[in-house]
C-alpha cells in the first residue's frame, strides 16, 4: 500500500496541497475550520509527515542518532531519557542503536545513522572499541558528534562524562577510613575512559593514604555481571583474600556479590563491596550495595544541549567542549 501524501489529502478535500501543508503547520492564514478538516482527513488516511523530505527542504535533518552499548543498562536508559527531554523540545526526534558491547556492531550502527542523514550523533563507545578511526567519517561529513560517559584517549571531539576519577578516589578513601586495607579492584577495560579513570582513582587513593598498590588485587575484565563473578572467584582462591572490593560498575559489583553470597562470605564483615553507577537494583540487595551515583539523566541532557548548539550554530570549526559532572558516594550496608 502506497504512503499517503499531502497531495492525497488535498485531492480528498478539493483544496491545494499548499493549503494542506500550511494547515498541518498550524499557519495563521488558514481558518480553524479548514485546519480541522485537514487534521481529521490526515488521521483517517494514516498520514505521517516525511521527515527526510522535510529535512531536504530545510537542508538539514531533524533526527538525532544515538549509539549506546546496552539499552537495558539503567544508566543508558536514563541518559537517553535526558537526551530526549532536550531534543523533543527542540523539534528533533531520536534514533537509538545498540552496539551490544561490540566494536563491529558499533561501526555498522554508525554507518547506518550516517546513511540516514542524521543531524548529529551521540555516542557511548563499546567496551572493546580500541580503534576509533571509524568516527572520522563524521568529521568528513561535517556531522556533529558528542561522546558521553565512555570515551577513548584518542577522541578529541565533544565529551560529557562523570568525574570517574574523583568518584573512585572518594569510594576507596571511604573504605580506607572504615579500616579496610587489602582493597581489590575489579577493573574495566583500559581502552575506555571509565576503566582507565576509575582504576587511576583507586590507585591514587591507596597511595595517598600510605598503602601500596598490589597488582594481584587488580583484576582486569569487562563491565558486565559475568565479569564480576569471574573476578570474585579469582579473588576467593587467593591465599590472602582482600577485605574489600571496589568494582568498576554496579553490574560487575553485583556479579561479585552473587559469588560472595554463594560462598557464604559475610558482607561487609569479611569482605566489603562498593560499586559504581547506582543501579536501582543496588538498593534492593541484602545487604544493600554502597555505590557511586552518576548523574545519568543530566549527562544525557548536557550532551544533547551541546550537540544541538553545534548543529544550529552558523560558526564553522567550533572548539570541542568537555563537560565533567560530579558524582556522589552513596553509603549503604555493604561497606
Amino acid at each position: 500500500m502506497s504512503r499517503t501524501t499531502i497531495v492525497d489529502i488535498a485531492k480528498v478535500l478539493n483544496i491545494s496541497a499548499s493549503t494542506v501543508s500550511r494547515a498541518l503547520r498550524d499557519h495563521p492564514d488558514i481558518s480553524k475550520a479548514t485546519k480541522k478538516r485537514v487534521l481529521e482527513t490526515a488521521e483517517r488516511l494514516d498520514y505521517f509527515p516525511d521527515s527526510m523530505a522535510q529535512g531536504l527542504k530545510k537542508r538539514r535533518s531533524t533526527t538525532i542518532g544515538i549509539i549506546v552499548p546496552e539499552i537495558k543498562h539503567h544508566f543508558f536508559s536514563h541518559a537517553i531519557s535526558g537526551i530526549e527531554d532536550i531534543t523533543y523540545r527542540s523539534g528533533y526526534t531520536i534514533m537509538v542503536c545498540q552496539s551490544n558491547e561490540d566494536y563491529e556492531r558499533e561501526m555498522i550502527n554508525l554507518h547506518a545513522l550516517v546513511s540516514n542523514r542524521v543531524a548529529g550523533i551521540l555516542v557511548s563507545i563499546a567496551q572493546n572499541t580500541v580503534d576509533v578511526s571509524h568516527f572520522e567519517i563524521l568529521q568528513k561529513r561535517k556531522i556533529p558528534v558528542v561522546f558521553f560517559d565512555r570515551t577513548n584517549e584518542k577522541i578529541t571531539q565533544n565529551q560529557v562524562v562523570a568525574d570517574d576519577y574523583v568518584g573512585a578516589f572518594e569510594a576507596v578513601s571511604y573504605l580506607i577510613k572504615k579500616g579496610y586495607r587489602k582493597i581489590a579492584h575489579l577493573c574495566g577495560p583500559e581502552n575506555i575512559s571509565i576503566g582507565r579513570d576509575r582504576c587511576n582513582g583507586y590507585q591514587d587513593a591507596l597511595l595517598q593514604h600510605g598503602l601500596a598498590v598490589d597488582e594481584k588485587y587488580i583484576i582486569r575484565g569487562g563491565v558486565q555481571q559475568n565479569d564480576g563473578s569471574i573476578a570474585a572467584q579469582k579473588l576467593l582462591q587467593m591465599a590472602h583474600r582482600p577485605d574489600a572490593i571496589f568494582a568498576v560498575n554496579d553490574p560487575v559489583a553485583i556479579g561479585a556479590y552473587v559469588v560472595l553470597k554463594e560462598q557464604n562470605i559475610k558482607i561487609p564483615q569479611e569482605i566489603a563491596l562498593v560499586g559504581f553507577s547506582n543501579n536501582p537494583v543496588s538498593a534492593l540487595l541484602e545487604p544493600s550495595l554502597t555505590t557511586v551515583e552518576q548523574p545519568a539523566h543530566e549527562i544525557g541532557k548536557t550532551a544533547a544541549k551541546i550537540l544541538l548548539e553545534q548543529i544550529e550554530s552558523e560558526e564553522q570549526d567550533l572548539k570541542p567542549v568537555k563537560k565533567i559532572l560530579k558524582t556522589n558516594l552513596i553509603v549503604r550496608q555493604s561497606s
